[in-house]
């Protein structure tokens, strides 16, 4: 198997884009993750990476957010050595300044979900990480960089509501996540990316905009967004989502500088053993 450097929480839509993979098989403490990995060797400019590609919804989109084993996801990548996340993902916006099709580099969550098993540290081993800036400033930087070289609108920074989900929000939970200021909602970044960071993961949320939250475009006969059109919007992302990652690897040090490998305390979740 290929040495492994980087991890993409992506679909199938976007890992065939990179051409040729080999799917593996993982057992994780906490099951199996939402799909086999797929692994592919990705030419950048600074040779090749190997890149583990794995869809959060599985294969065909089968899992709703709120049934994501966020844990098995996480553990799997880092069962293979992945020591940076970058993590596209559907969001709406929820301000009239950001539109479908622009790009959000997320620095701030805020959690809105409800009963996700969101710690690696269930005990006897306490750990209680820094989450202050829940995303690693280092990639952010780059990943803003080879965004806007792209040519693709975006936003250098922004907060991400994430809410439970399936469900989209009501206009009175829009008007009120609007009106904190936040900047994009989208139901599947946490726990994912404190997972992350208990196991000294970097991670980047790459919010990719879809549509405007039924709050934000209240303009007379306009409707709220439906399933298909987020679809849509997000495959449609696809091709810019692609070039972005692989300008991303190929802008990256080898050696990491910022401080998310410390944020573990220097201890390790104490995990069940992987069944059979």
């Amino acid at each position: 198997m290929r040495d492994v450097e980087v991890g993409v929480f992506g679909g199938s839509g976007l890992y065939e884009l990179f051409g040729e993979v080999e799917r593996i098989e993982v057992d994780t403490p906490y099951g199996p993750p939402s799909a086999p990995v797929a692994v592919s060797e990705v030419m950048t400019d600074r040779g090749p990476i190997g890149v583990a590609f794995l869809p959060r919804h599985g294969t065909d989109h089968d899992l709703p957010p709120h049934r994501i084993d966020y844990r098995a996801n996480v553990w799997a990548l880092h069962s293979l050595g992945v020591r940076r996340v970058l993590a596209p993902c559907a969001s709406g916006s929820l301000q009239p300044d950001i539109h479908p099709g622009d790009i959000v580099v997320c620095d701030q969550l805020v959690d809105r979900t409800s009963g996700r098993p969101s710690t690696f540290f269930d005990g006897p081993t306490v750990n209680h990480v820094s989450f202050a800036e829940p995303y690693c400033s280092e990639l952010r930087s780059i990943v803003v960089d080879r965004a806007i070289a792209t040519g693709v609108s975006v936003h250098r920074s922004g907060t991400v509501v994430v809410v439970e989900g399936p469900r989209f929000s009501t206009r009175a939970e829009s008007h009120w996540y609007r009106r904190q200021g936040w900047h994009v909602i989208n139901m599947t970044q946490y726990p994912e990316a404190v997972l992350l960071r208990e196991l000294g993961i970097c991670c980047c949320a790459i919010a990719v905009v879809t549509d405007y939250d039924a709050g934000v475009d209240d303009r007379p006969g306009v409707g709220p967004v439906s399933q298909d059109e987020v679809y849509a919007a997000f495959a449609a992302a696809m091709p810019v989502t692609r070039q972005v990652i692989v300008d991303v690897l190929g802008s990256m040090p080898s050696e990491r500088s910022c401080g998310c490998a410390q944020a573990t305390n220097g201890l390790e979740p104490d995990v069940p053993p992987v069944a059979g």
